[in-house]
């Protein structure tokens, strides 16, 4: 049996309660926001003050921090980390095993191909980078 509520102790000594959410099992802290609709796997965590939208998919391992934003129907595959404050636009797809830095910026319907690494503070558009590719 899962249960319900978690709790994680963070590098800074702070307790943080996690409950599970209905669809898929992930684990969303309080003060986060993921819509019903929206899919976490059971190993993927959404930490305090993050958004996931309606439709999105947040895969195994995944990791929303603080303040990041995952868009209506954008999907997070699986061991991805978005950093603080990152933003990932709607309908975006982002590859296997990639890590989205702080205050990153994934633009709407944007690939980004697997196994990338998106810098602190970037903006990702259409084109504009090698690891991206022509949704």
């Amino acid at each position: 049996m899962v249960k319900k509520y978690e709790d994680l102790e963070h590098d800074d000594g702070t307790v943080v309660r996690y409950r599970r959410h209905e669809n898929g099992g992930g684990l969303v802290a309080a003060g986060a926001h993921v819509d019903a609709s929206a899919h976490l796997a059971p190993t993927a965590w959404v930490d305090p003050g993050a958004t996931v939208a309606a439709h999105a998919r947040i895969g195994a391992g995944g990791w929303v921090e603080s303040g990041a934003s995952v868009g209506v129907g954008a999907h997070v595959a699986t061991s991805v980390h978005l950093g603080h404050d990152a933003l990932v636009g709607a309908g975006a797809r982002i590859g296997s095993r990639t890590r989205v830095g702080a205050g990153a910026r994934i633009a709407a319907r944007v690939v980004v191909e697997p196994d990338s690494e998106i810098p602190d503070g970037a903006l990702v558009r259409r084109g504009t980078a090698s690891y991206i590719r022509a949704a």
